[in-house]
């Protein structure tokens, strides 16, 4: 490790890896260095299956060093503080390093804490979560024992790693209750602190009918508030949407699946560089921070208004690897490459069935295939579990697609 760079990463994971691949294949030659303290890489979206029973944990686990690009120094450390007005960041180890362009993409922080008794009960008494590789298994060890019951689902009134991600583990588990003969025994319940069944009508009109499928005792404007593990109980805060007033529902269960709390990490909402929301502050479509020209930002962290997917930071990194290297050679964004807002989400609605939603930072469908993505398909289920693993691994954080 060195104590300055000409261009530094923050992060190592999709964006950050995926941005040093572009780099360094458009100029060898270039100072980079990125931070990452995991020396593990994981494919996130695959957890959904593996909660499911579809896979083992292990297929979405690789090595970090294998996909440091050649000529990119790996400095394997953690930020603790991002002094942008003097273009320097602290690590975990005091260390400081400084650097002439950064790019952001931390990823995003898992606040389990923010949901009172979770953290004592997580990964037992029926209590679990797909947002955790230690966890992920326990999902599929307690689906199994459900014979009847209550299995609650719930989201987060933060914004999330893929927002669909909440609802498809429900319907996995509603279709092993319906193979099992379990699914008329057990309640089905999902608990959303937000408005809809999805933000994207055209698609939400198919997932309406999927709960209905499955008799899902769907609940709006409910958020999980406490866990009692011990007892298997659930407290919710309700809010009438037409008053505003809010009151606070305990419910027993037997299989609790928790969507955490997040945000973006700590040392960004500390930092000059986050909006008033803590989030990194870049513009839309360039991607180029809004006070600091020299930092860009993508990813789960930054402020772009679309869902926190790996399919935006697919579209999101060869747009920074440009817009740095325009501004690097020429001193400014004369013509930038332009963030169009894709994003995706595979809609996993049962075993060998899913929903392709495709769409931009408006909610308008995007779709990449010469058909209506909006209905339930296996070929669309083979795509993310046997297509998209491998595109991810063997193009994306090679810098090729």
């Amino acid at each position: 490790m060195k104590d300055a760079y000409r261009i530094l990463i923050v992060g190592g994971g999709a964006a950050g890896l995926t941005v040093a691949a572009r780099l360094l294949a458009e100029d060898p030659s270039l100072d980079v260095g990125i931070v990452e303290p995991s020396d593990k890489h994981y494919y996130q979206p695959i957890w959904t299956l593996v909660g499911a029973g579809v896979f083992d944990r292990e297929i979405s686990e690789r090595d970090e060093a294998d996909f440091i690009p050649d000529g990119a120094d790996w400095i394997r450390d953690r930020v603790d503080a991002l002094d942008a007005d003097a273009r320097r960041v602290t690590l975990s180890s005091g260390a400081t390093v400084s650097y002439e362009y950064l790019v952001l993409c931390p990823g995003i922080q898992i606040d389990w804490h923010k949901i009172d008794g979770l953290t004592d009960t997580l990964g037992k008494n029926g209590v679990t979560s797909n947002y955790s590789y230690d966890i992920v298994p326990y999902t599929w060890e307690v689906l199994q024992s459900v014979r009847s019951g209550r299995a609650i689902f719930t989201s987060t009134p933060t914004p999330l790693k893929c927002g669909g991600a909440p609802q498809k583990i429900m319907y996995l588990a509603a279709d092993h209750l319906r193979r099992t003969g379990a699914l008329g025994r057990t309640e089905v319940m999902f608990a959303n602190p937000g408005t809809m069944v999805f933000g994207v009508e055209y698609f939400a009109k198919t997932l309406r009918k999927v709960i209905a499928r499955y008799g899902i005792d769907f609940r709006l404007h409910t958020e999980l508030v406490a866990v009692r593990g011990p007892e298997q109980k659930a407290t919710f805060r309700v809010t009438d949407p037409a008053t505003g007033a809010r009151t606070e529902q305990t419910v027993d269960f037997d299989m609790l699946h928790v969507v955490p709390h997040q945000s973006a990490p700590d040392f960004i909402k500390r930092s000059a560089v986050a909006n008033a929301d803590g989030w990194i502050d870049v513009k839309r479509e360039t991607l180029q921070h809004v006070r600091y020209p020299e930092i860009f930002g993508l990813g789960d962290a930054s402020s772009v208004p679309v869902a926190k997917t790996g399919a935006a930071v697919r579209k999101q990194a060869p747009v920074v690897a440009a817009n740095l290297l325009q501004v690097m050679r020429e001193g400014s964004l004369r013509h930038p490459e332009l963030y169009d807002g894709y994003t995706s989400c595979p809609l996993v609605t049962g075993y060998g069935k899913l929903v392709l939603a495709e769409f931009d930072w408006d909610n308008r469908p995007m779709p990449s295939f010469p058909f209506d993505t909006s209905q339930e398909r296996y070929s669309m289920y083979a795509l993310k579990c046997y297509v998209l693993p491998d595109l991810y691994w063997h193009g994306m954080l090679r810098g090729r697609v």
